[in-house]
């Protein structure tokens, strides 16, 4: 056994300090194959300060040996020292036979770095020396893919699939396909992708993917299936739920949809988007005070979150709870946000509270934004008029009057205000 296998075997054992003396001694008295069999050996066991080393010793023997220098840019890479990495693969000729990999191992620390156009040009220089080389059309389909430029991801996608390729690198190309075609609004034409990706194995985030797009692409009941299948697979899938939920109710089982959100809630307690879709089920169920205290807990979670206020102080405005109005809008504008709607829905609670002035305040602000929606003007005009405020109510009125000149209501108050 020589030095480089006694190294190896001495790792194997744990025996760190034995291996390095044996690293030593192959360094100094080891072959040049012994030197590169073990750099590749302990790049694999993670030993990568160790393989650098022996890399470089390679090199020097070997200056102009190309792979030499892609296995040091690989080991580099794993140091976290792209740089250095990058050098080293810039020093090899372009008309080497290891001169395309280098070009696909730069593209792809180029990319890394978010410097998409060099990782771009490289692999298209790659394309030139290979151009029926499936790897590289891969490496060009993920990066078009990470840009979000999907009809040419697509494209090279498929050039894959013609070399009978189905998985490279652990990526399986039909499911890719699938999401290329979903992320790019083209749902139907995605489904067959996910579908054949399926044949092959129900991996759970191939099986999201195609519940989500068949949601998307309104097949409501394979989506319900799908995402029940997810759901079997794994109860913390959180995602799964909302959608689940979604599908139920686009079927009208409104018990299964909340069903599904309530599931939800106590597999992902802090999920407010759910919190507001269950609320939002309650109130179509009719069940207020359920859905109420799910917004709540939607506001309380993220007091930044308007749309769960809003239609909080909606079903607050219909119950006339005045307090509970103010006290929403409070936590929201402490917690930073707010909304022209919110001066409409003070004015209708200080309004009930017989806070005229403040009512007053908030009717003007709210006017700003609400000068055309008829029924703040509405709300706004009936208020001018218990405060006597005769020549604004009837301004107001006189606008409402010109927007349904068939509501009688409307004339006939403008008609009384004429009179005073």
């Amino acid at each position: 056994m020589n030095a480089s296998n006694r190294m190896i075997q001495s790792l194997h054992d744990g025996k760190l300090e034995q291996g390095l003396k044996e690293f030593s001694e192959v360094k100094k008295t080891g072959t040049d194959d012994e030197k590169f069999e073990l750099a590749e050996e302990l790049f694999q066991l993670g030993f990568l300060e160790q393989a650098k080393e022996l890399f470089e010793l390679l090199i020097e023997s070997y200056p102009d040996e190309a792979e030499l220098k892609i296995l040091l840019a690989e080991t580099l890479v794993e140091m976290d020292q792209a740089e250095e990495a990058l050098l080293q693969l810039d020093n090899i000729n372009s008309n080497d036979e290891f001169y395309p990999r280098s070009l696909l191992l730069a593209a792809d620390l180029y990319q890394m770095q978010g410097l998409f156009e060099v990782s771009e040009r490289k692999l298209k220089q790659a394309v030139q020396k290979l151009p029926d080389e499936p790897v590289i059309q891969f490496a060009l389909a993920e990066l078009y893919n990470e840009q979000g430029r999907f009809l040419e991801a697509i494209r090279h996608y498929k050039e894959v699939l013609n070399h009978d390729i189905k998985e490279i690198a652990g990526v399986h190309i039909q499911q890719r396909l699938g999401e290329c075609y979903s992320a790019g609004g083209a749902f139907e034409e995605a489904l067959p992708y996910y579908e054949k990706a399926l044949e092959d194995s129900r991996e759970i985030n191939t099986l999201f993917g195609y519940g989500f797009t068949a949601f998307q692409a309104s097949h409501h009941r394979t989506s319900i299936e799908i995402l029940s299948e997810v759901i079997e697979i794994d109860p913390e899938y959180h995602s799964a739920y909302l959608l689940l939920a979604k599908a139920y109710e686009h079927e009208e089982q409104l018990e299964e949809a909340l069903e599904s959100a309530e599931n939800g809630l106590k597999a992902d307690p802090f999920n407010k988007e759910l919190y507001l879709y269950t609320g939002k089920l309650y109130l179509k169920e009719g069940n207020e005070r359920n859905a109420e205290s799910n917004l709540r807990q939607a506001i309380a979670l993220d007091p930044n979150f308007l749309e769960a206020a809003l239609l909080l102080n909606r079903l607050l405005i219909k119950q006339e709870k005045a307090e509970d109005i103010l006290e929403v809008i409070n936590v929201v504008e402490s917690a930073g946000e707010s909304d022209p709607q919110f001066h409409w829905d003070a004015a209708k609670a200080f309004e009930w509270l017989e806070e005229f002035e403040k009512a007053s305040d908030e009717y003007t602000q709210a006017y700003v934004v609400y000068n055309d929606h008829i029924d703040f003007l509405e709300d706004y005009g009936l208020f001018l008029l218990e405060e006597s405020r005769l020549s604004e109510a009837r301004e107001i009125f006189l606008k409402l009057a010109k927007k349904d000149p068939t509501n009688e209501d409307w004339q006939q108050t403008l008609e009384r205000l004429e009179q005073m």
